[in-house]
C-alpha cells in the first residue's frame, strides 16, 4: 500500500501500528478507550488534568494490564498538581508523555526524558514551535483553532506553512479539523509524522461518553462548534470550542461576574482563572457523563461537521486508512497520467 510509506516516521516514534492518536479529552479517555486505540493500532493518550496522582496512576496501570500497546499521557502543566503528576508518571516509566496547557520549563523536559519517556509538547504557534525544539522536546503537535476543547489562535493551515514546511529536525505531528482518511493522505504528503483527532473518537463504540452526548455530535455542523471570547486581558482564559448550547452563555455570564470580583479586588487573578478553569472540567462532565447536553459543555472540534455516524474504533481506523491509500493512488495515477 502506498500509505505505508508515509507512515515510518511515525510509527517508529510512537511505536504503534498507525501514527493516527486520539486525544486526551477529560472524563472520555479512560483507560477502556486508550487501550481500545491502542489495541485497533492507532495510539491513545490519558488526560492528565485535574485528576488526582493516585487515580492517573491506577488509569496507568488499567490500560497496562488491558492491553500491552503503547500509549501516552497529556499532562497539563497549569494545572496545580502537575508537577506531582509529572513525578508519578517519569517513577512509573511511560512511553510518551505530551506537554499541554503552557509550554514546559526546560528542566522538566529533561525530567521526563531521564525517565526514558519520549517528549511531546503542543505548539500553537509558530514561535512556541521554535522555542521548543531549542529546549530538547522530541516532538511538535501542532494544533490549528479548528479543534476542540482547549485550543490556540492559529488555523492550522496557517501552521503547516510556518511550522511544518520549515522543521526537519523533529517528527511533527498534526491536529485540528482532521475527520478523514483522505485529508490525512495530504498531511502525511505535506511531512507530518501522524495526526491526532479526538471528535471523531467521541463516535467510537467503545467511548464511554453519554448516547446523548454523541447523538448531539452526530446532528452537529461544522458552524455550530464556535469558540468563547475573552472579555478582558486580566482574565487570561484560553479559548475553548465547543458546540454552542445555554453552557456557552452561562460561559460569558461568569467571565463578566469574575471581572466583577476583580475589580472589587474580592478575588486575585490566579483565583479568577482557575475558577474559570473549573467550571469547564464541570460542565464538561455534565454534558459527557450525564448527558445534559443544553447546559453542559460539549467541546468539540469544527470537524463535528464530519462525524455524523458512531462506529467501532476498528472499523474508524480502517476507513481512516483505505481513504487516504484511495487518494494516494488517485494521486498516483494523476501525477504519471502527465
Amino acid at each position: 500500500m502506498l500509505i505505508d510509506n508515509f507512515f515510518s516516521h511515525g510509527q517508529t516514534f510512537l511505536g504503534c501500528q498507525y501514527p493516527i492518536m486520539c486525544g486526551a479529552m477529560t472524563w472520555i479517555s479512560d483507560f477502556k478507550l486508550v487501550g481500545d486505540i491502542g489495541n485497533a493500532g492507532g495510539f491513545g493518550f490519558l488526560a492528565g488534568g485535574n485528576t488526582p496522582v493516585d487515580s492517573l496512576e491506577k488509569e496507568i496501570a488499567a490500560v497496562r494490564e488491558y492491553s500491552d500497546k503503547p500509549f501516552g499521557i497529556n499532562l497539563i502543566t497549569v494545572s496545580p498538581i502537575y508537577k506531582d503528576q509529572l513525578k508519578m508518571v517519569c517513577d512509573m516509566k511511560c512511553d510518551i508523555i505530551m506537554f499541554a496547557g503552557s509550554i514546559p520549563r526546560e528542566p522538566e523536559i529533561r525530567q521526563a526524558q531521564d525517565s526514558g519517556a519520549k517528549i511531546i509538547c503542543f505548539a500553537p504557534t509558530a514561535p512556541l514551535a521554535m522555542r521548543l525544539i531549542k529546549m530538547g522536546t522530541d516532538s511538535l503537535m501542532l494544533e490549528g483553532s479548528e479543534a476542540g476543547g482547549h485550543i490556540g489562535p492559529v488555523a492550522l493551515s496557517v501552521l503547516l506553512q510556518e511550522v511544518l514546511f520549515k522543521i526537519d529536525t523533529v517528527p511533527i505531528f498534526v491536529a485540528g479539523g482532521i475527520a478523514t482518511g483522505r485529508m490525512m493522505a495530504h498531511l502525511l504528503m505535506m511531512g507530518a509524522a501522524g495526526i491526532q483527532m479526538g471528535t471523531r473518537f467521541v463516535m467510537s463504540d467503545e467511548c464511554k461518553a453519554h448516547p446523548d452526548f454523541k447523538e448531539t455530535f452526530r446532528k452537529a455542523k461544522a458552524k455550530d462548534a464556535v469558540a468563547t471570547p475573552q472579555f478582558d486581558s486580566r482574565l487570561p482564559v484560553i479559548p475553548v470550542r465547543a458546540l454552542k448550547n445555554k453552557g456557552t452563555s452561562q460561559f460569558g455570564k461568569l467571565q463578566l461576574e469574575v471581572m466583577d470580583r476583580l475589580d472589587r479586588e474580592v478575588i486575585d487573578p490566579l483565583e479568577a482563572q482557575f475558577e474559570v478553569e473549573n467550571f469547564w472540567a464541570g460542565a464538561l462532565r455534565e454534558a459527557a457523563v450525564e448527558g445534559k447536553v443544553q447546559s453542559g459543555s460539549l467541546m468539540a472540534g469544527q470537524s463535528v461537521g464530519l462525524a455524523d455516524k458512531v462506529m467501532p474504533i476498528r472499523g474508524i481506523i480502517a476507513e481512516l486508512i483505505q481513504d487516504a491509500e484511495t487518494e494516494l493512488q488517485r494521486l498516483h495515477q494523476l501525477f504519471h497520467a502527465t
